[in-house]
């Protein structure tokens, strides 16, 4: 694991470097979730084709320090991974980011260069109020999430998700589900819609039906279902998961 220092947070941020062929797929996780935890099993599976990638985790999540006078919003997050981006300072690079991350994720390619190479999402947050669990999350107030409600839900949370919501401060939690439902300067639609790069869609076929893939679809926008997964697709289907992202990096931009 390597570490680098983030100016923007304050703090130190931590990501795996897997080594491999082709240029670099940078990994943004959703809320609660830290990429050691989530995508080492996407980075190591052959279907995925031994390219290199990069598993972050963000500031108050996994192995990442914590700050307690930090913001966690989707654009604070944004800014971090571009700092990750010129810490590495790779000629070109695919950024993949899923649910919170494939919204940070759509904020950071908007401020990428021209070394952004494509951006595929799964199943982001678009439009403010909030998915599932961060509309829950931000219903509670701060305080009243960090000193019971976190406790509670690792209590009661049986899926895979315990274990990385275990790895993450209860204030960025709070914090980052809060930003989802406020929204963002940035629209997360019209700016994935508006990037000029190629850029893919990605399902679980049990998420289905979804007004935007619907229309994201519609409009020409690729996308790509992954079978037999809902919205927790790197547990639920990696190998098939691992097939997408390999495709997508293979294409030419």
């Amino acid at each position: 694991m390597k570490t680098f220092y983030s100016r923007h947070a304050g703090c130190l941020v931590r990501y795996h470097d897997f080594p491999g062929s082709g240029d670099p797929l940078l990994m943004v996780h959703g809320l609660g979730c830290a990429s050691s935890y989530e995508y080492p099993r996407i980075a190591i599976d052959p279907a995925f084709g031994g390219q290199r990638v990069v598993l972050l985790d963000l500031p108050g999540s996994g192995y990442s320090e914590r700050p307690r006078d930090y913001a966690y919003s989707t654009g604070d997050q944004a800014q971090v991974v571009m700092e990750l981006v010129e810490e590495l300072n790779p000629g070109a690079f695919w950024l993949y980011g899923h649910s919170m991350g494939g919204s940070i994720a759509i904020e950071a390619a908007s401020r990428a260069d021209a070394r952004l190479q494509g951006l595929a999402v799964s199943e982001p947050n678009f439009h403010p109020g909030g998915g599932e669990s961060s509309s829950v999350i931000a219903a509670w107030s701060e305080a009243q999430f960090v000193n019971e409600k976190y406790q509670q839900m690792l209590n009661e949370e049986s899926s895979p998700w315990a274990g990385s919501l275990l790895s993450s401060a209860p204030w960025a939690v709070w914090r980052s589900a809060a930003a989802l439902v406020k929204g963002s300067s940035v629209d997360w639609y019209q700016a994935f819609v508006a990037l000029n790069k190629p850029k893919l869609l990605i399902f679980g076929e049990l998420s289905l039906p979804d007004a935007d893939f619907t229309a994201l679809a519609a409009a020409g926008v690729p996308t790509t279902l992954i079978p037999a997964a809902g919205h927790s697709l790197s547990w639920e289907n990696p190998v098939a998961l691992a097939e997408a992202l390999r495709a997508f990096c293979q294409q030419q931009p």
